[in-house]
């Protein structure tokens, strides 16, 4: 009797097997009649579908060596996960995947990895947090991630790179909330969310490699979602608006009252597609506003003047349409490293307290919307080089003492020396040229009236600066 049991179970064993065997055959058939090949042992096959009741699925092609635990560990959320995606699979053998065979994975049970950002370039007063604890300095070696808080004060700038080469910017008085910043296993597919509290994230992102790449940045009025651009979001919360100003690319924008698009949906899905070179107004609790063309990069009078002055000095050509101007100073051309920013209602700027060095100064205009159009970039030089001047007459005599300096260190300064009896100098009387002197003697000067000034030239790294003193004139009448 007890033979004979051994001899069912064995039968029941056999059975079980040969039908696994068969079912595997039959799918494997199935495969071949469909045209579908299976995949080689050392890739891995990836293709979102889109299933009734916005389900999203994962279909993945099973590689030699696959089992269901093996691919719950590798991708999903949960290593028990491997159940009930056997269950949905129809899967009967879950430690023997043959290679080809196509796996449905619901995409809300794939895995999620936390990504970070971190600080290209900070400058001034800036601090961040996590969550709800308190805030400390930014600096360069600082890396942020989701749940991190990055304020900057009244003259805080900082530029955060992440791993894709996406960069966003912050100027003064911003408070922004990294609410997302995520990998999806399996699929690469990225999320990133950020919500702007006041003030204003300037963003240039690369482009999306996934179809499922969401990058958003989110204020109390609106939802700008891209796949690769750059642009301008900024919340005032006095006036409850947000602007959005797209530079290159396209932006979608829905109101902050509908819920924000997901990963996957397409820019032509959103309330209001802006597209390059144009921004709109959306105010909390109200639609997207409508798209307004933004206007042209202003233009700077004399870019190359060297700005060797106590204050530095911009002067922008008049605009029509522009009811003020933003000028910015960089270290660098792509204006990672923001240093300074200015917004004036005339055409001038002025800056102060800025070593000398080379730069990169950006101007843009606004519009009666407050719109701030396109940003034209020039590079100049900041040398500070004073030069101070003085005539004295010694007494009973017509002699006259010059004297001068030059404020300008690090290098030798050369000097030239011009006297004339004509404003505008021609025919000079004297014109002492290359001499490193500070003075110079005059002696019985005859009665009339006469106009001088000093010029300062000095070479650095192979450049040549030069200053002069205002031409001043003074009267002998004895």
């Amino acid at each position: 009797m007890g033979q004979g049991n051994g001899d069912m179970t064995d039968a029941k064993a056999e059975h079980a097997r040969c039908g696994d065997r068969a079912r595997q055959l039959v799918l494997c058939c199935l495969i071949a009649l469909s045209g579908i090949k299976p995949a080689l042992a050392d890739t891995v096959r990836v293709t979102p579908v889109q299933q009734t009741g916005m389900v999203t699925y994962i279909t993945y092609v099973t590689q030699a060596g696959d089992t269901l635990y093996d691919i719950a560990v590798r991708y999903l959320r949960d290593a028990d996960s491997w159940r009930p995606l056997g269950r949905l699979n129809q899967v009967t053998a879950p430690r023997r995947l043959p290679a080809g065979i196509h796996l449905r994975i619901p995409a809300a049970l794939l895995r999620q990895d936390l990504l970070s950002a971190h600080v290209a370039a900070v400058h001034g007063n800036t601090e961040h947090a996590f969550r709800n604890g308190p805030f400390t300095p930014v600096v360069a070696s600082t890396t942020i991630g989701e749940g991190d808080r990055i304020r900057t004060g009244s003259d805080g700038f900082v530029t955060l790179e992440l791993a894709d080469g996406s960069h966003i910017g912050l100027p003064p008085q911003t408070l922004l909330e990294v609410g997302s910043l995520r990998q999806t296993a399996l699929t690469g597919a990225t999320d990133r969310v950020f919500n702007l509290h006041h003030g204003e994230v300037d963003s240039e992102v690369t482009h999306a490699a996934k179809r499922d790449d969401r990058f958003q940045i989110r204020s109390p009025s609106a939802v700008a979602g891209v796949r690769g651009t750059r642009f301008r979001v900024d919340y005032d919360a006095d006036r409850r608006a947000t602007k959005v100003e797209v530079l290159d690319g396209a932006v979608g924008v829905d109101p902050a009252h509908q819920p924000p698009a997901a990963p996957g949906v397409a820019l032509q899905m959103a309330s209001q597609l802006l597209r390059a070179q144009f921004g709109n107004v959306t105010r909390d609790d109200q639609p997207s506003g409508e798209p307004v063309e933004l206007l042209p990069a202003p233009t700077l009078r004399d870019p190359a003047k060297l700005q060797d002055g106590n204050d530095i000095v911009f002067n922008l050509e008049p605009q029509a349409g522009a009811h003020g101007w933003r000028v910015q100073i960089a270290r660098d051309a792509d204006f990672l490293e923001r240093i300074r920013d200015a917004r004036t209602n005339g055409t001038q700027a002025r800056f102060d307290d800025l070593p000398d060095g080379s730069y990169f100064v950006g101007v843009s205009a606004f519009d009666d919307a407050g719109l701030e159009g396109d940003t034209r970039i020039y590079g100049f030089e900041r040398r500070r080089f004073d030069l101070n001047a003085s005539a004295l007459a010694r007494a009973g005599t017509r002699d006259y003492e010059f004297r001068w300096y030059a404020s300008a260190q690090g290098g030798e300064t050369r000097f030239r020396f011009v006297l004339a009896n004509h404003p505008d100098l021609h025919d000079p009387l004297i014109d002492q040229t290359d001499t490193a002197a500070n003075q110079l003697f005059v002696k019985d000067l005859p009665r009339g009236v006469y106009y001088w000034t000093v010029i300062a030239e000095r070479f650095v790294q192979g450049r040549l600066y030069r200053t002069s003193s205002p031409v001043r004139s003074f009267t002998l009448a004895y």
